[in-house]
């Protein structure tokens, strides 16, 4: 039997806890993570009473599976939910990331790349996915966003976002509207979103993510390069390349902190070494340098 002050997740207790999210108007794509966290926390301690022992195991568990990133991700939405339950004690802290002076080459998207992606969802019938694909690249939108894309939005040639509790302008290219224009009018959407499914809802990411990988072995791009977010970190290091202008980009990408900006601006190792050797600060000539040791002089 159940004592009263036993600390018991319940998913209706999520749910409450997710409707307190909402009422304090943080974002949709937040309040979901959030939910899907706990009830996998659920999953894990079954009817069993929270602990701090409890959550430090499955802080264990998810070290074996998940990003240090993503687990950060999970340790706040845990924590936030104890802190709205009062369950003093319960709190683990974060994992803590060192930061990587350069984006990982393994999982940089490449202009190339995103070319192939696009013209392989084309060719086998997909132009919703392509132009998806496109509408995040050229516009530097989370795909979160897209359903701020509307018909009246091309229309205007911008849209207003509204993300974390931020309104922003962001400007849509003529072409893309032209190209999204004529999308529209083939689909017989006349108003509100363009991207939609059959049923006239809204895109989910995870459903925009499965038709992204399916593209992956046929357009010869790496599985780990593939998910939606690497679009917006091409547009950010494209942009940056041609306007070296952080602050600017940060507004565009509607960023609070610019440091998170910096992220999307970071080079790839191979860039960087690239620049530190055509700074031609080696003195010597490595054919002359390995005919020397061949020789045996010093």
């Amino acid at each position: 039997m159940k004592r009263k002050n036993e600390r018991i997740i319940t998913y209706q207790k999520i749910e409450e806890y997710g409707q307190w999210l909402e009422s304090c108007e943080r974002s949709r794509e937040t309040v979901k993570k959030y939910r899907h966290y706990l009830k996998q926390f659920k999953e894990f301690i079954g009817d069993g009473p929270v602990t701090k022992e409890v959550v430090l195991l499955w802080k264990a568990d998810l070290r074996e599976r998940l990003t240090p990133v993503t687990i950060n991700c999970v340790i706040a939405a845990l924590n936030g939910f104890f802190k709205y339950c009062g369950w003093d004690g319960c709190e683990s802290k974060f994992l803590k990331i060192s930061k990587s002076s350069f984006y990982p080459e393994r999982k940089e998207l490449t202009k190339d790349e995103y070319g192939r992606l696009v013209k392989t969802a084309f060719a086998n019938g997909n132009e919703r996915l392509a132009l998806v694909l496109e509408t995040i690249c050229v516009s530097g939108i989370r795909v979160s966003e897209l359903s701020f894309i509307t018909v009246e939005a091309i229309r205007r040639g911008q849209a207003e976002i509204e993300c974390k509790g931020r309104i922003r302008t962001v400007l849509l290219t003529r072409q893309l509207c032209t190209i999204l224009q004529s999308y529209a009018s083939k689909k017989n959407i006349s108003t509100g979103m363009i991207f939609v499914t059959k049923s006239g809802k809204a895109l989910d990411r995870s459903n925009i993510w499965r038709e992204m990988k399916a593209l992956g072995m046929e357009a010869g791009v790496k599985n780990e390069k593939i998910f939606p977010h690497n679009l917006r970190h091409l547009f950010a290091r494209t942009y940056y390349e041609i306007e070296k202008n952080l602050s600017k980009l940060a507004d565009i990408l509607g960023h609070r902190d610019i440091n998170t900006t910096r992220i999307y601006t970071k080079e790839s190792g191979s860039q960087h070494r690239l620049q530190l050797e055509k700074m031609r600060l080696l003195l010597q000539d490595t054919t002359e340098y390995f005919f020397c040791c061949t020789l045996g002089y010093s």
